[in-house]
């Protein structure tokens, strides 16, 4: 037995087995989407089948100690894993489409559907490791090293697997492909194992299997991840699958499960009744007199493809503003689809908090518009992060926040309001109509409501003042919420955001669905 390439072969092995698993987050992200319920049930399923593996790998090879019965098995393994996108592929269209609905039955059973397909490929990777470990001992006073040596080699190789999916091949080639790859390198690494092992002889009965492979390659690299109405392109990031819509002549943001629009955009239109006009009433929360031309600077977390930005331009004129948003991809498709060129707009692909940390800037109005239920980064919402918002304020400076939250349940919405008071001297809040989104406000300086009825009074009886900004501060006069008291205050060390907003979908998506049903 050739050791060197048996180890090799744990390796290869390792590799494949955490590339299969990121790229099936991938693969199910862009219908189900990429929280933590989809993270938790592929890796829990991903375990259960490698230990399947394990048993069967113990088993199998004392019953056929052989190398030949090994790559063979990585053979099949190979074959699997490659055939998992094709065979994915309708049930995940059906599933968008379902997604679209809220058809709860339909998602269960695709999402289901698609975790089984990785049960056989998953299942004969694992068998892989228990096998080399029966074949590489011949000594058994050397077995306890043996194992040892095997287990390292096949976890050095998933720390790889779990990198090159994410990091290169899947922005680079998109999810397909990068199951073809692995898929592809196993086959071969199979292939020449049974070389190994017998010669040609022994290789070409699978030789086909590498080869059906190459073709399903050619095949899905020119297939859609999806076919919805009006898209007009598609890509993944290391972030995110990102795909553009084009509908009565608006463009439309949309990521991953694509459950809400993250940007918009239209040649002749700015107002578009949604969150990102709203961020612009902030300002005029500050003790009055407050007058529009104190607006100088603004910073942006969650720049997406630039709504916010260009609505502020047109309100505040060509005021610098930072846009803080961590998938670079997102910031090119902005450019390219979204008219997001602004001269006055400095795009940074970062993490918000991290480079709001590393600005030395100040800014007279931060909008925080990173949060989407269920991928509401913790961190974005703690006690912690709003002192660093704090003190990134001009002395007038006002912060708004949007905000998800379903019909029944505000637990979200008080609880970073609770948050925002223990930095903020005056907070407040309102529900945006039509949608699920509340905007909550915060100042720098103490004001109260009758300060903002005074500014919004000086505004609409300017005739001088935007069209834009009239209909955005007439909006949030007039669907102004209590700010609510109570609710937790999140911390860094304590920021349930995950329970929360997990508890709120599923709560929200069932209650829905057994509406259909009545």
């Amino acid at each position: 037995m050739n050791r060197p390439f048996l180890y090799f072969t744990v390796f290869a092995s390792g590799v494949t087995s955490l590339a299969l698993e990121m790229s099936a987050s991938r693969l199910l992200g862009s219908v189900f989407g990429t929280s933590n319920l989809v993270w938790a049930a592929i890796i829990g399923l991903i375990l259960i089948y490698l230990a399947a593996g394990y048993f069967l790998g113990g088993w199998w090879a004392d019953r056929s100690p052989q190398p030949r019965t090994l790559y063979t098995i990585l053979a099949w393994a190979a074959l699997g894993g490659g055939l998992v996108p094709l065979v994915a592929q309708p049930v995940l269209l059906l599933a968008a489409d379902a997604f679209d609905q809220l058809q709860v039955g339909v998602l269960f059973g695709a999402f289901t559907s698609v975790l089984v397909l990785f049960s056989a490929p998953v299942t004969l990777l694992g068998t892989v490791s228990p096998f080399a470990i029966r074949l590489a001992i011949s000594d058994p006073l050397h077995a306890g090293r043996i194992s040892g040596q095997i287990y390292a080699i096949s976890t050095l190789g998933s720390f790889l697997g779990t990198f090159l999916p994410v990091l290169l091949l899947i922005p680079l080639v998109g999810t397909n492909l990068t199951f073809i790859l692995f898929s592809l390198f196993l086959a071969l690494v199979a292939m020449a194992g049974l070389w190994l092992a017998g010669g040609w002889r022994g290789m070409l009965p699978l030789v086909w299997i590498p080869l059906l492979l190459f073709l399903l390659g050619i095949y899905l690299a020119y297939q859609p991840i999806k076919q919805s109405r009006g898209q007009i392109y598609e890509t993944e990031s290391a972030y995110n699958y990102i795909q553009v819509l084009e509908l009565d002549g608006s463009r439309m943001l949309r990521l991953n499960e694509g459950q809400g629009v993250h940007s918009i955009w239209h040649p002749e239109q700015l107002n578009f009744a949604g969150p990102w006009e709203s961020f612009l009433a902030a300002p005029f929360f500050s003790p009055a007199p407050f007058p529009r031309s104190q607006v100088r600077s603004m910073a942006i977390i969650g720049l997406a493809a630039g709504t916010a930005a260009r609505q502020a331009t047109q309100v505040f004129g060509p005021i610098p503003i930072d846009g803080y948003e961590i998938d670079p991809a997102i910031i090119q498709v902005g450019r390219a689809y979204f008219d997001m060129n602004e001269p006055n707009l400095n795009a940074i692909a970062a993490d918000g908090r991290w480079g709001l940390a590393k600005s030395g800037r100040t800014y007279d109005l931060i909008a925080i518009d990173a949060y989407r239920p269920p991928y509401i980064p913790f961190h974005l919402t703690t006690r912690e992060f709003f002192t660093l918002v704090r003190q990134h304020l001009s002395e007038n400076g006002a912060v708004a926040v949007n905000v998800g939250r379903s019909p029944t349940d505000r637990r979200l919405v008080d609880g970073l309001a609770a948050t925002l008071q223990t930095v903020f001297p005056s907070v407040y809040v309102m529900d945006l109509p039509d949608t699920f989104n509340t905007l909550i406000y915060a100042t720098a300086r103490t004001g109260s409501i009758q300060d903002f009825y005074q500014n919004t009074t000086a505004v609409l009886s300017d005739p001088a003042s935007p069209p834009l900004l009239r209909d955005v501060l007439t909006r949030v006069v007039l669907n102004l919420q209590p700010t609510p008291s109570g609710g937790q205050v999140f911390t860094d060390d304590r920021a349930p955001i995950e329970w929360i907003t997990n508890n709120m979908v599923l709560n929200f998506v069932l209650f829905n669905d057994m509406e259909t049903l009545k």
